[in-house]
C-alpha cells in the first residue's frame, strides 16, 4: 500500500501544481515580458517625445508625446503582457553646437542597454544593418524649408501670361477657321441685288477674312453677314470670344493685384554653389543626407534644436549669421509651419524614407508582434485621436502639398476651354454642311447613279412592233 502511494505521489503533486497555476493565473499565458525601453530626450519638438523629470520620485521621468501615446496604444494590443522600464537617452547640443548624443548612438544601445527604442526614430536602410524595425506608424521624408518673398514679379510681357502658349495658338487657329468658314458660306452673296441694309461685302474679302472674327468680337456690327448659317456660326464665335475675354480679364487682374509668395531659394544647387549656410536638427540623420546625398560642405551646416531656433536662424538670413534654409523631416517642418507658416514655405526635392518606427534587436521575435499591433492601431480611430491631440486635424505624416504656398495664379490652358472649342467646331461644321448642300448633295447623287447603273442594272426592254389594223385598205 505504501509502495502504491509513493508511486502516485509525483502525479498528485504535478496535478496540484497545474491546478494552482490555473487558479492563480500563473503560467505561460500570463507570463510578463520585461522590456527596457529607450526614448530620446531633447530640448525641441516635444510634441513627439516629451521627457520631464518627476520631482516626487528621484531618477524617475514622466514621458509623454505623440510617439509615446502610439507606443502605449500598441502595447495594449500585444498578445502577451509586458512590463516596461522606460529610460531617456539625452540628445542635445551645447552653446558651441557640439552634439552630446545622436539617434545612431541611441540605436547602438540595443541590446546591451535597451530592448526596444521608442520615439521619433526614422527607418533607414543603414540602420537596419544592426537593428530591426517594426512597420512605420507615420510617413516622413526630408524637405527644404525657406523663407518666402512677398511681391509681384511683373515684366513688359505680363499681358501674355493669363493664357498659355497652347491656348493662344488654339485661339488663332479657331479664329482663322471661323473666318474661312464664313467666307465659304458668303462667297455667292455678292451676286444678290443691292438693297438697303445689305451687308458690307468689303469686310469679307480674302485680304481681311483672318481679322474678321476678331473685329466682330471687339466691335460687333449688325447685318455683317447675310445667310442664316453664317449668322449662326458668328453667334457661336461671339459666345466663345465673350468667355475668353472675361477669363483673360479675370486672370490678368489676379496677376497684377494679388500678392505672390515665392520661395527665396528654389533648389539645393543654388544653396550649395553659393556656399550658403543651412541648418538641420541636432542629432538627426539629416546631417548625413546633406553631406552624402546633397554634397554640402560640412562646415556650412549648423545644428538647431527646436522651432524657435529654426525661426531665428531663418529670420537672420545668410547676411547676419543665420542660414538660408533648414533641412528636416516633413513631420517636424509641419509642426514648424503651424506656428510660422505665413512666412515660410517648403521647396526643393524630397529625400524619401519609410517614416517613424520602433527599433528592436536584430532578429528579435517581438518585431512581428509589434508590427501587427501597429497595424491595428493605425487602422483604428485611436490613431486620428492621437494626431489631433498633438497636431490638430492636419496630418503630420508624408508630403502634403497643402503646406506649400502657391506662387501665384497660373496661366489658363487649352484644356480649360476644350469643351467650348469642341462645341464651336461642331457647330461650324454643321453650318457648313447645311449651307453648302450642293457640295455634298452632288457626290451623293453621283454615287446613287453609279450604284443604280452597276449594282442594280435593269434588263433591256424588247422593241415594240405596230401591226396594221384590219379593215383598212391600202390606197390605190
Amino acid at each position: 500500500m505504501a509502495r502504491c502511494f509513493s508511486s502516485l505521489l509525483p502525479w498528485f503533486l504535478i496535478s496540484l501544481l497545474v491546478l494552482l497555476q490555473t487558479q492563480t493565473g500563473i503560467g505561460s499565458s500570463a507570463e510578463v515580458t520585461k522590456l527596457r525601453v529607450g526614448v530620446p530626450q531633447k530640448h525641441g519638438f516635444r510634441q513627439f517625445v516629451n521627457v520631464v523629470l518627476d520631482d516626487s520620485r528621484p531618477q524617475k521621468y514622466n514621458i509623454s508625446g505623440y510617439c509615446m501615446d502610439v507606443f502605449n496604444a500598441v502595447v495594449t494590443r500585444l498578445p502577451f503582457n509586458v512590463s516596461l522600464d522606460v529610460e531617456p537617452y539625452p540628445i542635445f547640443s551645447n552653446a558651441s553646437r557640439k552634439s552630446y548624443g545622436t539617434y545612431e548612438a541611441l540605436l547602438h544601445q540595443i541590446p546591451s542597454k535597451y530592448d526596444i527604442v521608442v520615439g521619433d526614430i526614422t527607418i533607414l536602410a543603414n540602420r537596419s544593418n544592426f537593428v530591426d524595425f517594426t512597420l512605420p506608424y507615420t510617413g516622413s521624408g526630408v524637405k527644404m524649408l525657406v523663407s518666402v518673398q512677398h511681391g509681384r514679379h511683373q515684366t513688359m510681357w505680363i499681358f501674355i501670361k493669363p493664357f498659355s502658349w497652347d491656348l493662344w495658338l488654339s485661339i488663332i487657329i479657331i479664329s482663322t477657321s471661323i473666318g474661312v468658314s464664313i467666307l465659304i458660306m458668303e462667297r455667292n452673296v455678292n451676286a444678290l441685288p443691292n438693297q438697303e441694309g445689305s451687308p458690307n461685302r468689303s469686310k469679307l474679302s480674302a485680304a481681311t477674312i483672318l481679322w474678321f472674327p476678331i473685329s466682330q468680337a471687339i466691335l460687333p456690327e449688325r447685318q455683317v453677314v447675310a445667310k442664316n448659317c453664317s449668322r449662326f456660326v458668328l453667334m457661336i464665335w461671339l459666345l466663345l470670344a465673350f468667355v475668353l475675354m472675361q477669363s483673360y480679364t479675370a486672370n490678368l487682374t489676379s496677376i497684377l493685384t494679388l500678392d505672390q509668395l515665392r520661395p527665396s531659394f528654389l533648389n539645393v544647387n543654388d544653396l550649395r554653389k553659393e556656399g550658403y549656410y543651412v541648418g538641420y536638427q541636432t542629432g538627426s540623420f539629416v546631417y548625413d543626407v546633406l553631406v552624402q546625398k546633397f554634397k554640402f560642405n560640412p562646415s556650412k551646416l549648423k545644428p538647431y534644436s527646436n522651432i524657435s531656433e529654426y525661426h531665428h536662424a531663418l529670420k537672420l538670413g545668410v547676411q547676419r549669421g543665420g542660414v538660408a534654409a533648414i533641412f528636416d523631416e516633413v513631420p517636424y517642418l509641419k509642426v514648424f509651419l503651424q506656428q510660422y507658416g505665413s512666412n515660410y514655405i517648403l521647396a526643393g526635392p524630397t529625400y524619401r524614407n519609410d517614416g517613424f518606427g520602433f527599433a528592436l534587436r536584430k532578429n528579435s521575435t517581438l518585431t512581428a508582434s509589434f508590427s501587427r499591433a501597429i497595424l491595428n492601431v493605425t487602422e483604428s480611430d485611436l490613431m486620428n485621436e492621437i494626431e489631433e491631440k498633438y497636431f490638430g486635424k492636419n496630418e503630420i505624416g508624408g508630403e502634403d502639398s497643402s503646406t506649400e504656398i502657391s506662387s501665384g495664379p497660373l496661366s489658363l490652358t487649352f484644356h480649360s476651354f476644350a469643351g467650348l472649342f469642341m462645341i464651336t467646331g461642331v457647330a461650324t461644321l454643321l453650318a457648313l454642311l447645311v449651307s453648302e448642300a450642293v457640295i455634298w448633295q452632288k457626290p451623293i447623287l453621283m454615287a446613287k447613279e453609279l450604284s443604280m447603273r452597276y449594282l442594280f442594272p435593269t434588263a433591256p426592254s424588247s422593241p415594240t412592233r405596230v401591226h396594221p389594223t384590219h379593215g383598212t385598205e391600202e390606197a390605190v
